[in-house]
């Protein structure tokens, strides 16, 4: 690949965790299982996939309880939004012409 292109994030770049981060953009804040059905992906998928975004600081979880219910909620970091702003215009250079 030439040095002047640019490099795309590959946290981001995996289809369930760039879904994940497109979903969240749009909300203040998404339990997991709204995330879980959205994308038609399995508990442990998405749990392994949201580990690996919590780790690269693009997304924040907070468990807590709905009445009884255990829930996990996670929002986008100012950290996430700047990668994923960054990713897309990365994105829109690789395609160039095309689109």
């Amino acid at each position: 690949m030439s040095d002047d292109l640019p490099e795309l994030d590959p946290v981001i770049h995996g289809k369930l965790r760039l879904a994940v981060l497109s979903l969240l953009i749009g909300v203040e804040q998404a339990d997991f299982t709204w995330l879980r059905d959205k994308t038609g992906s399995t508990d442990g998928n998405l749990g392994a996939q949201m580990l690996k975004l919590e780790e690269a600081g693009y997304v924040a979880m907070e468990k807590r309880f709905a009445g009884r219910k255990p829930q996990t909620l996670y929002r986008m970091t100012p950290a996430g939004r700047e990668a994923l702003a960054t990713y897309v215009a990365a994105l829109k250079l690789l395609l160039g012409a095309a689109f």
